[in-house]
């Protein structure tokens, strides 16, 4: 999955104690039991969509589990995140959350043949908005243990998470759920995963299709209207 330009899309976050509201502030380093990753490396990429500061690049939490809330119009998904296999992407995710990134935002892209995707993180709802940073690929272990296909295609199965890009090392702020099983190129960041409840949600919005004059467009109303992460 890729935005409709170079620049990219994506990523996560890092556990906050108790439930918060994405505004509020992350764990502090002295926290106890929590261990951080020693840096992340997150180049700058074109203009941001919107104004954004870049994530801190040190001291990244690096294990455990992170959760975070999506309250769309069609109902709460709940995001269950891998801050041991995919850090750096978590760090980016939860930083753009706390700036409100994803707040009144629209998941602009449904690809309901071949591949089962919804695709979200860009403000300007067109497919070509970014944070104006990249964030590495993290593609172990999560990638490499799924489920091999014929050819270079791996499967995707439903409740995935993964960053979207447009090439390696190119993923910003966009990130796409898969709602049934996808093939497709082991070449995205798996950071996150939809429960049963949560995957109910996006496939409602996939059964009503995709807009016919651009086959991208959701049909149904695909907009995140705030984030709550803990």
């Amino acid at each position: 999955m890729k935005p409709r330009h170079v620049a990219p899309v994506m990523a996560v976050a890092i556990a906050l104690a108790g439930c918060t509201n994405a505004n509020d502030s992350a764990p502090r380093p002295e926290e106890e039991g929590v261990t951080r990753a020693s840096s992340c490396s997150y180049p700058l990429a074109g203009e941001p969509a919107k104004p954004v500061d870049p994530p801190s690049e040190n001291d990244v939490v690096n294990t455990g589990e992170a959760k975070v809330t999506l309250h769309m119009t069609a109902g709460d998904v709940e995001i269950t995140m891998d801050r041991a296999t995919a850090p750096c992407t978590v760090n980016s995710f939860v930083s753009l959350a706390q700036q409100g990134w994803l707040d009144e935002t629209s998941c602009h892209r449904l690809v309901d043949h071949g591949i089962f995707v919804l695709q979200c993180g860009d403000p300007t709802g067109t497919g070509t908005g970014g944070p104006g940073y990249s964030i590495p690929d993290e593609l172990s272990p999560n990638v490499t243990s799924l489920e091999k296909l014929d050819g270079d295609k791996v499967n995707y199965p439903p409740g995935t998470v993964a960053v979207a890009n447009s090439g390696p090392e190119t993923g910003g702020s966009q990130w796409f759920i898969v709602w049934d099983d996808s093939p497709l190129p082991p070449h995205y960041t798996v950071f996150g995963t939809v429960d049963e409840a949560g995957l109910e949600v996006v496939r409602g919005i996939a059964a009503q299709g995709v807009d016919a004059a651009d086959r991208i467009t959701p049909i149904a109303e695909a907009r995140i209207t705030s984030v709550t992460l803990g």
